[in-house]
């Protein structure tokens, strides 16, 4: 009915290359609690066997596309966004994992305080899946200038409330696009509430384009030449 599909959570997913992880990050959504869910996967023209281990799942709210050319996560999860429906969006990288609760813990979070855009704390945990005692927590609350400083948000712990923010056109650059996409949407909503509770593993990849810690701090000011009017809203 109509209530369900307002109240039904879109998962955007990008993927590339990632059929070693992206089976645990599937089955991370099918644990949730809360079931009124939709994944939607964007492959970017992956040359590993990432189509074939996404369609081994055969749960219909399972939604998997594939790019016609290698475009970057940014523009993947541009399309992820813009084929979902539905009041509240969540983002989730094809290699990361959902604790069993988030999805419930977060949407009960937002409904009581009335807030419309959220992150959560998160672990870190390495390549092979074993946990490395490190633990990110995001600031109780966060406004653009905030983020620009030292503000962790993770970005598979992010939900917003799309019937209030509308939908948005992630910045087109190959790293911290999702930094990005944050300081755009904090453009339109004043703070991003931060909970403490642990609800997302992060895993850390040697090849992963955030492994550079030098590189990310050029691409953090980048991410400013992309919050202005020319990124609109879809």
């Amino acid at each position: 009915d109509r209530r369900q599909r307002q109240m039904c959570i879109r998962d955007s997913t990008p993927t590339y290359n990632c059929a070693n992880f992206i089976g645990e990050t599937i089955e991370s959504v099918l644990a949730q609690t809360y079931q009124n869910w939709e994944m939607i996967i964007v492959d970017d023209c992956s040359t590993d066997n990432t189509e074939e281990v996404v369609k081994s799942y055969k749960d219909l709210r399972i939604k998997y596309s594939r790019l016609q050319e290698n475009s970057g996560a940014a523009v993947a999860r541009t399309m992820a966004m813009q084929q979902a429906e539905g009041q509240y969006m969540a983002f989730l990288d094809s290699d990361d994992l959902w604790m069993a609760d988030k999805l419930a813990r977060q949407i009960s979070f937002m409904n009581e305080n009335g807030y419309a855009f959220s992150c959560t704390a998160y672990e870190q945990i390495e390549e092979a899946g074993q946990k490395n005692g490190k633990i990110i927590s995001p600031r109780k609350k966060c406004d653009y200038n905030r983020l620009l400083l030292d503000c962790p948000v993770g970005n598979s712990t992010v939900m917003y409330d799309v019937s209030h923010m509308g939908k948005f056109v992630v910045p087109n650059i190959r790293k911290r696009n999702d930094d990005a996409l944050w300081l755009q949407m904090l453009k339109k909503e004043k703070y991003i509430w931060g909970m403490p509770d642990v609800l997302m593993q992060y895993r850390l990849r040697k090849n992963s384009i955030s492994s550079n810690k030098l590189k990310v701090v050029k691409y953090h000011w980048i991410c400013l030449l992309y919050t202005s009017d020319a990124a609109d809203d879809l």
